[in-house]
């Protein structure tokens, strides 16, 4: 898909980028306002990190940046490399399979029990599929990709970071996955490596994707998602939204998918495998086929009334433009509701009385 003097050139210019740039997004978290280090991670990945297509030269930079961010947290991170296709449509009717080698970026922190609570979230930005995708300028080198999905992976080194010194219970595992936008297949190679006993210790996926566009957040189970952990993570999520005053809600149920339940991202590979799973995405399920994929009413600067895959819509100069401060109120949103959501169900351990002197 890529010629060697695009790869070269590509390389060069995103490492030399990611050398000037990478200590800008790594300030301490400590005493900074909750949500601002998942703005400034979003922010710095939609620049430096553009066209972050599976298996292109920016998806790999990515996933080491991301691996970096991870270890300096102390975490156990590894990138993951897995061999995937899609297929490509011309516009004369031929089809061809294309191979990519995508990356994936996994961190982890045991806990005192067995069981684990796996927090997703893909960086990888939409591949032109077809000649019709070329037409539309739908993704490619130019997209950034702010909504879909470094908001996502944003919100994901927040929460890592703020996790990191917690002593809890069940372990933590962050999973940057690849190749969401080939049909999640980064999620279902990170799902056939687990084992059974891995599977079964598994008490909650929870997927973080497109969480600045829509019209609010909501929080929906999976369909095998038993009801009691339905309550405890998507119902809970909700009470702690609204503790704060944030818009939050479920899917109301359409004939494809029934209410509280979503659709269309990473989580639907482990919710198959019947794993519970919650996913938070901000859209609007209430506008166009009710389907989640409308994110907002259509209007003369969001014509079409999603963002996705849009290279003129999804940018930080547009978003910032028309949805002035949405970024940094989603990310201190997210964080807000999901941080207590995650401490108690990874039943974090309370801090320790300092010792009498």
């Amino acid at each position: 898909m890529f010629s060697r003097s695009y790869l070269k050139t590509s390389l060069l210019a995103l490492a030399l980028s990611g050398v000037f740039s990478v200590s800008a997004a790594a300030q301490p978290v400590k005493d900074a306002p909750i949500g601002k280090f998942a703005a400034d991670q979003i922010r710095h990945i939609a620049t430096y990190f553009p066209g972050r297509m599976a298996g292109s030269p920016a998806e790999l930079l990515t996933a080491d940046y991301l691996k970096q961010q991870f270890s300096k947290m102390g975490y156990q991170s590894d990138i993951r490399s897995f061999n995937t296709r899609y297929l490509y449509s011309s516009k004369d009717g031929k089809k061809n399979w294309n191979n990519v080698t995508a990356s994936s970026v996994i961190a982890a922190r045991n806990g005192d029990r067995p069981k684990q609570i796996v927090i997703v979230a893909h960086f990888d930005t939409y591949t032109p599929q077809s000649d019709a995708d070329l037409d539309n300028n739908l993704g490619g080198l130019t997209l950034q990709g702010v909504d879909d999905n470094a908001s996502g992976i944003g919100v994901m080194l927040e929460l890592a970071e703020r996790l990191k010194n917690i002593p809890t219970a069940y372990g933590l595992r962050f999973v940057a996955t690849s190749a969401e936008e080939l049909g999640s297949q980064g999620a279902l190679n990170y799902l056939q490596r687990m084992s059974v006993e891995e599977k079964q210790n598994t008490l909650l996926v929870i997927n973080l994707d497109s969480l600045i566009t829509g019209d609010r957040l909501y929080f929906n189970a999976g369909r095998n998602t038993p009801p009691q952990m339905a309550k405890q993570s998507r119902d809970r999520a909700l009470d702690i939204a609204h503790r704060y005053g944030i818009a939050a809600a479920v899917n109301p149920g359409s004939k494809r998918h029934p209410k509280g339940t979503g659709c269309c991202s990473d989580q639907e590979v482990f919710d198959t495998a019947g794993i519970p799973v919650l996913s938070v995405e901000a859209t609007n399920w209430s506008l166009g086929d009710k389907d989640g994929y409308q994110q907002r009413a259509v209007s003369p600067h969001f014509p079409q009334g999603v963002t996705w895959h849009r290279p003129q819509y999804d940018n930080l100069q547009y978003l910032e433009r028309y949805l002035p401060g949405r970024i940094d109120k989603r990310s201190r949103e997210s964080v807000q509701i999901l941080l207590p959501l995650i401490k108690e169900l990874a039943q974090a351990h309370p801090p320790k009385a300092p010792k009498k002197k």
